[in-house]
């Protein structure tokens, strides 16, 4: 069996007294779209954060292509990326300067070539110039989703992606990730609260519910064991008992 190019062990994040992550166990196969799934605080971003090295985990590890994070950071964060909805970018700069400085940061080479090529595949030719501040919501989607493919990663993590894009947008977006997946290899941890969405991309979907999981396997897998009509209603039945 392939090795998993991320090995999630026991995470617990606790703040003060409040549990954020509870004991939570996953891995990532290589080439995998991984949904991450669960109500407002049912711990998806903590564990996002702690997966980046963003925040260090009370207890537990993180091993990302057999390395530890704890120890090899630099190394790891170079073959990885991540993009949300959520996350801004220098605003004084244009499009096609915010991904220069992203490329130079993580010590690109062809740069010119790579910033065409990510432009042309989110169609983002005709505001490549504008400054990041003018950009509208879906643009700005567009452009952190850029400096997330740009640098090539074999992990990409992924907070609500097409949260603020059109439908047209959105379908070519997750056309893009699993070309990527499929001709790269890309591995990919996704969440969205879609979840038309989350049941087309995902290969396995973790449930998150209050820190802690509560269901994994495929969507189908995961509606039939709680006996709903679909992904939806599950979160629905899932997040009422939550509060």
């Amino acid at each position: 069996m392939t090795a998993p190019v991320l090995q999630a062990t026991n995470l617990t994040k606790r703040f003060g007294e409040f549990v954020a992550v509870n004991d939570v166990s996953f891995t990532i196969r290589p080439g995998e779209i991984l949904g991450l799934l669960g109500p407002n605080g049912a711990g998806k971003t903590t564990t996002m954060h702690m997966l980046l090295g963003l925040i260090t985990p009370t207890s537990g590890s993180i091993h990302v292509f057999g390395m530890d994070l704890a120890t090899q950071r630099e190394r790891i964060l170079q073959q990885v990326n991540f993009s949300s909805t959520y996350i801004s970018m220098p605003m004084a700069l244009t499009v096609e300067e915010n991904l220069w400085v992203v490329a130079r940061l993580y010590g690109m080479t062809d740069i010119a070539r790579r910033v065409d090529d990510v432009v042309k595949k989110l169609e983002m030719e005709e505001f490549r110039r504008k400054i990041t501040r003018k950009l509208s919501s879906g643009q700005m989607t567009r452009l952190t989703l850029a400096k997330a493919f740009l640098t090539e990663p074999k992990i990409l993590f992924l907070d609500e992606p097409t949260a603020s894009l059109d439908p047209d947008i959105a379908h070519k977006i997750r056309t893009l990730l699993k070309e990527e997946r499929r001709s790269a290899g890309l591995s990919i941890l996704y969440t969205s609260h879609n979840m038309r969405e989350m049941e087309e991309m995902s290969d396995r979907i973790i449930f998150l519910q209050r820190g802690r999981i509560v269901a994994e396997g495929t969507a189908q897998e995961i509606v039939a064991r709680f006996g709903q009509a679909d992904l939806e209603d599950v979160f629905l039945k899932l997040a009422r008992e939550s509060r």
